[in-house]
């Protein structure tokens, strides 16, 4: 069996940068250990699996498809960098003649469309609840220490834990945090914390104006820390919108790598994702 395989590097415009996602294009479903032996090879954050709904289209011509997201460890509920390097092989190396692509998944429809260099793609909004501190006293030790902590916010849909540095703090504490993935892991193993973003206030006054920064770590996924996470940015976008009373707003996840986002907050509810991606490679899988 022969498998296409392609690395995009998404939420970037240059190589080596933002957030690297594994993408296959297949013409038959496999079996899901299949899907999950192919993730920890890659040994990626996260691996795409592509496969079409009609039988009659192809990768150039069809405008709905099946997608599933797998990390070297489990299959993932929803993943926006590999939705948009998914979307970047269908347009840029299949040259799909559609302006936009619907991927049904188990998030439901994801749209993603282009426009100019970028890809604009249509996520859920998820909405974090504001918690008691004290109840996530370990977790919070574990990803920054003695920092000094504004709010913390729970997302149940996406399990994601949200930790707000103090406004006090500098950018360089939040670049500098080093939480050791062992350490998070034994933290909270009661499930209902998937993982870990801990964001601060931006510096919308200076070029080129980020509304906020954040970091995203979720070893509970195998992925000691993501580089770019579009699943963290729908928590993010529903906090910092409600917070700084914006609809539109530019983040950055202070990765090594790297990665910015366009976010815009909809009047239905929904969240637009706007970023770029470059493909690296291309090969294919011998099995």
């Amino acid at each position: 069996m022969k498998i296409p395989v392609f690395t995009v590097d998404a939420f970037t415009n240059l190589p080596f940068k933002g957030n690297p996602a594994a993408v296959c294009p297949l013409l038959c479903e496999l079996q899901d250990e299949l899907y999950q032996k192919i993730a920890a090879e890659m040994n990626l954050s996260e691996t795409a699996f592509i496969t079409r709904l009609n039988p009659a289209d192809d990768f150039s011509s069809g405008a709905r498809f099946h997608l599933r997201w797998f990390s070297p460890t489990n299959e993932v509920p929803l993943c926006g960098h590999a939705t948009l390097a998914s979307a970047a092989v269908l347009f840029y190396k299949k040259k799909n003649t559609n302006s936009s692509l619907v991927f049904e998944t188990m998030s439901g429809e994801l749209h993603v469309r282009q426009k100019g260099d970028s890809l604009v793609m249509d996520f859920p909004l998820n909405k974090p609840v504001l918690q008691v501190a004290d109840d996530f006293k370990a977790v919070i030790r574990a990803a920054v220490g003695d920092h000094p902590v504004q709010e913390v916010c729970l997302c149940p849909t996406t399990k994601k834990l949200m930790i707000r540095l103090d406004d006090t703090c500098d950018r360089s504490v939040l670049t500098s945090l080093q939480p050791n993935a062992a350490a998070l892991l034994a933290s909270e193993s009661s499930g209902r914390v998937k993982g870990v973003i801990v964001t601060m206030l931006g510096a919308p006054q200076c070029q080129p104006g980020y509304d906020f920064y954040s970091r995203n770590f979720s070893p509970w996924n195998g992925i000691p820390e993501d580089p770019v996470t579009g699943s963290s940015h729908t928590v993010l976008a529903s906090y910092w919108s409600e917070k700084l009373g914006k609809k539109m707003m530019l983040a950055y996840q202070c990765s090594n790598r790297g990665g910015e986002l366009q976010l815009e907050v909809r009047d239905d509810g929904r969240l637009d994702i706007t970023g770029q991606a470059v493909t690296i490679l291309e090969g294919t899988l011998c099995l």
